[in-house]
This record gives C-alpha cells, sequence and structure tokens, in this order.
C-alpha cells in the first residue's frame, strides 16, 4: 500500500513538471514575435540587424530631415549624434513629432532604410508628472524649480 501512494506521488510530480515545461515552451513560442529589442543608430549601422527582423529604433529626428510625400507617407532620419539613420514610414504621426525631438520607432530595415510600422514620440525630458514632484518635494531630493505644466 505504501509503495502505490509513493509511485503516484511521483507520477504526479512528473505529470506536473512536463506540463510546466510544456506550458513554458508555449509561453515563449507565443512570445517570439512581440519581443523587440531597441537599437541606436549606431549600433544599427555598426552590427546591421538580420534581415527581417523586427526591432525598435530611437533618436533624435533630423533638423530639416521631415520630407512629406503623397498622402501619409513621410521620410525623416533619426540620429544618437554619432550616426544617422533615414526612415520611411507611412501613417499619421503623433502630435509631439517634430524635428529635433526624441522619437521610437518599431519596424524593419530594407537595406539602408528604416521601414517604421510604428511611430512614436518622446516628451520633452524635463517633463515630470506632477504627483512624482511633489513626492520628491516630501522627500527634499527635488531640486528644481516649479514643475512643467503637463
Amino acid at each position: 500500500m505504501k509503495g502505490l501512494k509513493k509511485q503516484r506521488r511521483i507520477q504526479i510530480i512528473a505529470l506536473a513538471a512536463v506540463a510546466l515545461v510544456g506550458a513554458t515552451g508555449l509561453v515563449g513560442y507565443a512570445m517570439r514575435d512581440g519581443i523587440n529589442f531597441f537599437r541606436s543608430p549606431t549600433q544599427v549601422m555598426e552590427e546591421p540587424p538580420a534581415a527581417g527582423e523586427t526591432f525598435r529604433i530611437g533618436g533624435l529626428v533630423v533638423e530639416g530631415s521631415i520630407i512629406r510625400g503623397e498622402g501619409t507617407e513621410v521620410s525623416f532620419a533619426v540620429t544618437d549624434t554619432n550616426a544617422t539613420v533615414p526612415v520611411r514610414y507611412n501613417g499619421i504621426l503623433p502630435d509631439l513629432f517634430a524635428e529635433g525631438q526624441g522619437m521610437v520607432a518599431l519596424g524593419k530595415m530594407e537595406g539602408d532604410t528604416f521601414i517604421a510600422t510604428e511611430v512614436l514620440a518622446k516628451h520633452d525630458e524635463t517633463y515630470m508628472p506632477q504627483e512624482v514632484v511633489d513626492a520628491l518635494k516630501e522627500q527634499g531630493v527635488y531640486k528644481g524649480e516649479d514643475a512643467p505644466e503637463s
């Protein structure tokens, strides 16, 4: 009787382990397309991505590089002050998108041009939510003037 209980317990533990490994494998398989690595223009130029690899690129929009085409087509260049990568995008740009401002784009490289499927504009780095400013003031850590308007 004791041997049967012990054998049943081992079978249940083994089955649970197999189920856990299987579930982990399925989660990893499902997420393989959802993981997009971030690269700077310098990284893209130094180590070009694999053909068809989807990734995020970010930096500053180069002054004078925005060229609007037919409809919602736009091309511009993004830089990290070390290297510059031309970007092409077909869609509506965010309101905060402007020359000299930070941006992050999702897409793939085609030759030397990054073809973006999504473009996000970054907030000014001096922006800080009022709640964070208040919390820092309470701790005596905040050293700035009054918080910028949001």
